[in-house]
């Protein structure tokens, strides 16, 4: 018998890509899969969250925020 995969994929509303140079480097937000702005720390990942009533409880649980590219305490180009 094969088992089937799980008809549900987990997609975040929230999407931080990676860092991009700048002074200071920044990080695209997308939320619901439209770019919203730049974030250039986590608290601004939480207010963009909350400005569309998004509530994040954990900034690590990935059915809650996607990070690409590093996590949230990754804010340097490496």
């Amino acid at each position: 018998m094969t088992e089937s995969a799980s008809p549900y994929i987990s997609h975040p509303r929230i999407t931080v890509l990676g860092v991009q140079p700048g002074n200071p480097p920044f990080r695209i937000v997308e939320i619901d899969g439209y770019v919203i702005g730049e974030a250039k720390a986590l608290t601004d990942v939480l207010m963009a969250a909350a400005a569309y009533g998004i509530p994040v409880h954990d900034a690590d649980d990935p059915e809650v925020v996607r990070w690409v590219g590093g996590d949230k305490l990754t804010w340097t180009v490496h």
